[in-house]
């Protein structure tokens, strides 16, 4: 029996882009069906991240045209990776393997195919994989590819060159919701359930129409919280910091001690000045670092809701 695939795509302001991409998920989806691939039940769920424009309305319009579109709302915007868990979690139950892939038309839909081939020999986990950055510039390749070795190195588990374009089986996503996480980052997050993964290998393209949502502000944000969320490596690493500095301390203290006791001392308000303003400094980013992760803390603490769907096309078309 073939496999019952929910396409899961967030949306956010993306009433640009959505008409030129919407027929061509459907049209992988009819693909794929003819193929033999998947189930006649399949069907393309765009989840819209509270978006400002009509990227709604597009969508209900969208699932009213064909039985095989369906959308949820969020009650408000709550981040492209609620947005993305949302609609996994919201097809988990209705599905037997869901693909999560995003709007800009950007990921090559033909790995599609190797993903549920993957799937039907075993995996339950397939990462989409950029093979090259070519269509990138210089400097947003550079960033990206320093952004995935940093994390490695911060001990966060990641696939490099993997964004949220990935196959994840139902049985997966059963397990997955155990992770009660409130600081999401999916991406490290998914290789910790575990269960046989592989990976796809493709090219990435020029965005279709509009413009990004992750300049470079929302993708430093992404590597702290990733980083925060998954790995206690930056308190280890002060903590080794914070013994370098004060055993060089030490060594300074017991010099200007023997320098008084042979009388040789001087006044010298340089070289204080610069120890104290590089101790401070570097209790200030200790301190800094510390608090990202109570702030975390009070945020897992409080366990909100990571988010909240306020419409669901079906309800209204009665499917």
């Amino acid at each position: 029996m073939e496999p019952v695939l929910y396409i899961v795509v967030p949306c956010y302001n993306e009433q640009e882009v959505l008409p030129i991409t919407a027929p061509m998920f459907l049209e992988k989806l009819r693909g794929l069906t003819a193929a033999g691939k998947i189930a006649e039940e399949s069907r393309v769920l765009f989840v819209n991240d509270g978006s400002k424009d009509r990227t709604w309305e597009i969508i209900k319009e969208l699932a009213a045209a064909d039985p095989h579109v369906l959308g949820i709302c969020q009650s408000r915007n709550r981040g492209h990776q609620n947005a993305v868990l949302a609609g996994l979690m919201e097809a988990r139950d209705r599905c037997d393997i869901t693909i999560s892939i995003d709007c800009d038309g950007q990921d090559d839909l033909n790995a599609m195919d190797a993903m549920v081939d993957a799937y039907r020999d075993g995996c339950d986990v397939v990462y989409g994989v950029r093979s090259s950055r070519e269509t990138d510039t210089f400097f947003k390749r550079f960033t990206a590819q320093s952004f995935y070795k940093f994390l490695s190195a911060m001990g966060a588990e990641v696939v490099y060159n993997h964004a949220d374009y990935r196959l994840i089986s139902s049985r997966a996503l059963r397990e997955f919701a155990n992770f009660k996480e409130v600081n999401l980052f999916l991406r490290g997050l998914v290789p910790l359930v575990g269960f046989k993964s592989t990976t796809v290998a493709y090219a990435r393209s020029s965005r279709l129409a509009g413009e990004s949502h992750y300049p470079l502000k929302k993708m430093i944000a992404l590597a702290v919280d990733g980083i925060t969320s998954l790995s206690v490596k930056p308190l280890q690493l002060i903590t080794g910091f914070g013994v370098f500095v004060a055993f060089i301390s030490f060594i300074g203290c017991l010099w200007a001690l023997i320098t008084a006791l042979c009388g040789k001392s001087v006044a010298g308000w340089v070289s204080m000045t610069c120890i104290v303003c590089f101790v401070g400094g570097v209790q200030l980013i200790c301190l800094g670092i510390i608090g990202e992760y109570i702030g975390k803390i009070y945020l897992e603490t409080k366990a909100r809701p990571r988010y909240i769907i306020s419409e669901r096309t079906w309800e209204e078309s009665g499917r």
